[in-house]
């Protein structure tokens, strides 16, 4: 064991729900103290971030380009980009070795197979930071017995960010820690919950068929009630289509005049503090569901998908309401949820109260608690950046 930092390991510096956790976690553990870093294959916004908290975080020159490994994409394609990563996992553990690193952290399963080629290389520990379920659902039935099997093979321990994530995982006895996805909580505020006529609803999350936009759309259009609601995310490449449709969706239903589309917004929680009902309805498992507790934080009454990391943040009926978002009668359980709680405001009160003190169960501190149960952490020591001691790069 060596005497180095921990480098964090990412294939993107983009601004999604997995890279804007893990890069608050090593914000944390770094003002902690700890010897932490960060390695992108991409430049972009997260490491302009993890910059301006004073964490060293660099961005790997290669030829290595993620779009070219995608689920579904042509062999050759796959083919040309896994020897890529590969070349590039050779790069980093060459970086690694001359930083005297501790671990590579692999933040993703692009980053795992570039860090097990780094670790092997640098001959240090690979610990996989797992922040999507590995199953069928999410990476198809024969991928997802190879990632698991890769990651059973290289990895020395796992940080998963739900127990919903973890039991999809071989980890044969490893060490293992879940981690919640910690998130910078709001001065709680006091909230008034609106009368009926007057409810706003919000839900924030990308515009792609499996969060289920399109499930709170037909809600809407069946409920009793008739309140606003602000759809709050943007696309990402090739989910266009699904964005344009549910644009006209609202119009075919009616209901265009009281929906509300924002696109990508940095900081959604302005809009979260504004509402009085939150809305999560992924019709496939979510991982955790970070967007979940902005909205507890934010003093919503929340409703949200009754399956997997959600069943760990809501207790349905306490700080809560849990629903099933599954099959076709999807917008009709949804309905009679909202018809409820938007008919009651006495109910939202007590929802949203107990919501807030429940959100202060997944601070970020608590986060960098649990993941040190893997992280083989010490105080920092001043290390040259991986960008000035390898020319290569």
């Amino acid at each position: 064991m060596t005497d180095g930092p921990i480098i964090f390991l990412t294939h993107t510096a983009a601004e999604s729900g997995a890279e804007l956790a893990f890069t608050r976690m090593v914000i944390g553990l770094h003002h902690s103290g700890s010897d932490v870093s960060v390695l992108s294959t991409q430049d972009g916004p997260i490491l302009d971030r993890l910059r301006a908290a004073g964490v060293p975080a660099d961005c790997v020159v290669t030829d290595f380009d993620s779009s070219r490994v995608v689920i579904g994409g042509s062999l050759l394609r796959l083919a040309a980009g896994v020897r890529s990563m590969i070349s590039t996992g050779v790069t980093i553990g060459r970086m690694a070795r001359s930083t005297g690193a501790n671990a590579i952290v692999a933040e993703s399963t692009k980053a795992l197979l570039m860090g097990t080629i780094a670790s092997r290389r640098a001959r240090i520990p690979l610990i996989w930071h797992v922040h999507d379920r590995v199953t069928t659902e999410f990476f198809g039935g024969m991928l997802a017995i190879i990632i698991r099997t890769l990651g059973a093979v290289v990895a020395r321990g796992y940080i998963a960010n739900s127990s919903a994530t973890a039991e999809t995982l071989w980890t044969l006895g490893k060490p293992l820690a879940v981690a919640y996805p910690g998130v910078e909580l709001p001065e709680p505020s006091p909230r008034h919950q609106r009368p009926p006529a007057n409810v706003r609803v919000c839900m924030i999350g990308r515009l792609t068929e499996w969060k289920g936009q399109d499930i709170l759309l037909e809600a809407l259009s069946l409920s009793a009630h008739a309140p606003h609601v602000t759809f709050v995310g943007g696309t990402h490449f090739g989910e266009e289509q699904y964005a344009r449709d549910l644009a006209a969706t609202a119009e075919r239903l009616g209901i265009a005049e009281r929906v509300t589309f924002t696109g990508h917004i940095d900081d959604p929680q302005r809009l979260l503090s504004d509402a009085d009902i939150a809305v999560h309805c992924s019709r496939v498992t979510e991982p955790f569901g970070q967007v979940i507790v902005e909205a507890l934080a934010g003093g919503c009454a929340v409703i949200a998908a009754d399956a997997g990391g959600p069943r760990e943040i809501i207790n349905s009926g306490t700080d809560g309401v849990l629903v099933d978002c599954t099959g076709e009668s999807a917008g009709h359980r949804l309905s009679e949820v909202l018809d409820e709680l938007i008919g009651d405001p006495v109910l939202r009160t007590r929802l949203a109260t107990a919501g807030v003190a429940r959100s202060a169960d997944f601070s970020i501190e608590r986060t960098c608690v649990e993941a040190a149960r893997v992280l083989p952490l010490h105080a920092r020591a001043r290390q040259p950046a991986v960008s000035e001691v390898d020319s290569d790069v």
